[in-house]
């Protein structure tokens, strides 16, 4: 009985264990006390499919080589952050505009022999077989997106914006107490919701070609988004962020629209409306005060904007 236990457990969480000097208990890892503090826990719910939950901060960051490497699967990653809802361990770190999200990576922009494990840590980590999942479902040919995850035959990197439906699952995997009987049944069906729902929004996307990526892509991209979220204040302008990226125009708006599903434009402003409903509510700012605050010179055009992403006016939303 214990060794069909140990098969329910990740060779990853096994080795973080063996490195931090500990053991895994009931599918977790604590972290000791002398190299931080949180928890690692890990499921293999079968052959296709394994989930690594993670809240945790560490004194220093540590190199584990991964031990459930197969480069010979396809496997497709789902990466779920900023989904603890500020009882993360790193939440203090974290920018007010980091909102919760999944990047959804094919195997070939994943396969590294080593897994970085950083100081502060606060993630749920799918892993699914691309076969397993065309099982589950039938395919339609309208979507080259879902084709070429599910493919997996080039390095494809998608991130999507997790909705309140997604928190609700992502809340129950992490805080239903449940049975240890029917712990990993349950575990499966909720991450084969996620990923089920997940897939369904990534149909929705309209690209009809989608490109291979590369790493020095896929990171000046991410310096590009960091970039423009640090200064919400400042509309984006292409050309200057295409010479920063040194990309072409055209390769930074197709690649922006491929990862995020959006323009660099109306991704942008998604985020900038998210910033000023929160200043309303948890700053308590006027709305003229979040108006000037987010670039705005006129305040009924605030409003506007702020009304078609949000779905009411400034006003009435800070009253709420």
């Amino acid at each position: 009985m214990e060794a069909d236990k140990q098969q329910t457990v990740p060779n990853i969480l096994k080795k973080l264990a063996l490195l931090l000097g500990t053991e895994v208990k009931n599918r977790k890892v604590e972290i000791p006390g002398k190299f931080g503090r949180g928890f690692c826990a890990g499921f293999v719910f079968n052959a296709h499919i394994r989930m690594l939950i993670s809240n945790y901060e560490l004194q220093e960051d540590l190199v584990v080589e991964n031990p459930d490497m197969d480069v010979s699967k396809k496997m497709i990653f789902f990466k779920f952050q900023n989904i603890f809802q500020g009882k993360d361990i790193a939440s203090t770190r974290k920018q007010a505009v980091e909102m919760p999200s999944v990047l959804i990576a094919t195997s070939r922009v994943n396969t590294d022999e080593f897994i970085f494990i950083h100081t502060n840590t606060g993630t749920i980590n799918i892993e699914v077989d691309a076969n397993y999942l065309k099982e589950l479902f039938e395919l339609s040919e309208k979507s080259p997106v879902l084709q070429g995850l599910l493919e997996n035959a080039q390095p494809l990197l998608f991130e999507q914006l997790l909705y309140p439906s997604f928190q609700k699952i992502v809340d129950e995997i992490v805080t239903s107490k449940v049975d240890e009987a029917f712990e990993l049944f349950f575990l499966r069906i909720k991450s084969e919701e996620l990923i089920c729902r997940l897939l369904m929004e990534l149909e929705q996307r309209d690209e009809r070609q989608l490109y291979a990526l590369n790493n020095q892509d896929i990171q000046t991209i991410y310096k590009v988004k960091a970039q423009m979220l640090e200064q919400l204040e400042k509309v984006p302008v292409i050309n200057e962020l295409a010479v920063r990226a040194n990309m072409s125009p055209s390769k930074l708006k197709r690649i922006f629209k491929q990862i995020f599903g959006n323009s660099i434009f109306s991704y942008y402003q998604e985020f900038r409306m998210k910033e000023a409903a929160r200043l309303l509510k948890e700053e308590r700012l006027s709305v003229s005060e979040v108006g000037y605050h987010l670039g705005f010179t006129n305040l009924s055009h605030f409003s506007k904007v702020f009304k078609v992403h949000i779905g009411m006016k400034p006003k009435q939303y800070s009253r709420t």
